[in-house]
């Protein structure tokens, strides 16, 4: 279902800690230095795919440290034009549910002391790119039709608040980000998009529901999390799946 001959790489976040740890791997480092995770081959009949763990394989590298400029950087030099951002979230709008999937349509930074961009002084060029629409409306449909082929319901749009963590935050907070327009929570998307957009590809998040945001269920948050992971990333992986595994192009 991937249109035309695109290269396409998957970034993966906590919700996938074996996800393609068998597979070919490159050992690569940038200009930002070394990615997260060496980026691995997959294959879908004849289509490769890279998948790049942004926490690094064991999990230990948290939202706020993460080298998300070598991270892109290191997959834009394999060649790969489109990113499928895999990352977990917590839900703020009444109605959608943890062990569900969204496919946001904007985004809310609130983060700070990242490195946000390619351009940091040290080059020769400096462009101040349009982020008017984060995500890439093209895979954004084809994440929705993928969903829909595999009988997946998605709830499609919403504003992505990406907070700093590595801390989930306080119910105060949630009400906060309600009234801002935010409908999920996470803590990945940013700067990982506008990085994407600098070095010209495309950017979308397949994002996992995996918690009601604070204040606003009748577990802990934690207890969410443990319930919902599972199902959350079955369904997910279906989608990848029903994007890749037909491919013929």
């Amino acid at each position: 279902m991937a249109t035309g001959k695109h290269q396409y790489a998957v970034i993966a976040g906590s919700g996938f800690q074996a996800f393609g740890e068998d597979a070919q791997e490159h050992h690569l480092t940038t200009g930002f230095g070394d990615p997260s995770s060496p980026v691995r081959e997959l294959h879908y009949g004849e289509r490769t795919v890279f998948m790049l763990a942004r926490h690094g394989d064991g999990l230990l590298i948290p939202p706020h440290l993460i080298n998300y400029r070598a991270n892109l950087a290191a997959l834009k030099s394999l060649g790969v034009e489109c990113i499928i951002a895999m990352n977990t979230i917590g839900v703020i709008t009444a109605g959608q549910h943890p062990g569900e999937i969204a496919i946001p349509g904007q985004i809310i930074d609130y983060t700070y002391g990242r490195d946000h961009s390619i351009y940091d002084g040290e080059s020769a060029s400096l462009d101040h790119i349009e982020f008017t629409e984060p995500f890439a409306e093209r895979m954004r449909q084809e994440l929705r039709a993928a969903a829909e082929n595999s009988a997946i319901a998605v709830h499609e749009g919403g504003v992505y608040a990406v907070m700093q963590g590595p801390r989930l935050e306080t119910s105060a907070e949630v009400n906060r980000l309600e009234r801002d327009g935010a409908d999920y929570i996470g803590m990945t998307a940013m700067p990982e998009a506008s990085l994407a957009r600098e070095l010209d590809m495309e950017y979308a998040c397949l994002s996992l529901i995996v918690n009601y945001a604070a204040g606003r269920g009748e577990k802990a948050i934690h207890a969410d999390i443990e319930a919902s992971t599972v199902t959350a990333r079955t369904q997910a992986m279906k989608i990848l799946q029903g994007i890749f595994q037909d491919d013929k192009s």
